[in-house]
């Protein structure tokens, strides 16, 4: 083989390659968007969740509080 009848093969195999990777990544750009565009027929979506009910009015807790000090108060007394 002469130089330029292997060169010519190396050109022809560089663009035989070149066009195998684009037509490759060409398909696989396809089928990447034909599959989202089926996943996205499946999503559902979110509903706004509902309002949480108004809680009814606490009770007066002073009795609890007052209570509760005391206990704490106690509890922090030194012992004689």
């Amino acid at each position: 083989m002469n130089q330029v009848s292997l060169f010519a093969e190396g050109i022809n195999l560089l663009i035989l390659g070149v066009g195998f990777v684009a037509s490759f990544l060409t398909l696989l750009v396809g089928a990447t968007m034909l599959l989202s565009s089926i996943a996205q027929k499946f999503v559902v979506i979110p509903v706004a969740a509902a309002p949480k009910p108004v809680q009814p009015a606490q009770p007066d807790q002073t009795e609890l509080i007052c209570a509760i000090s005391a206990a704490i108060h106690h509890h922090n007394k030194p012992a004689c």
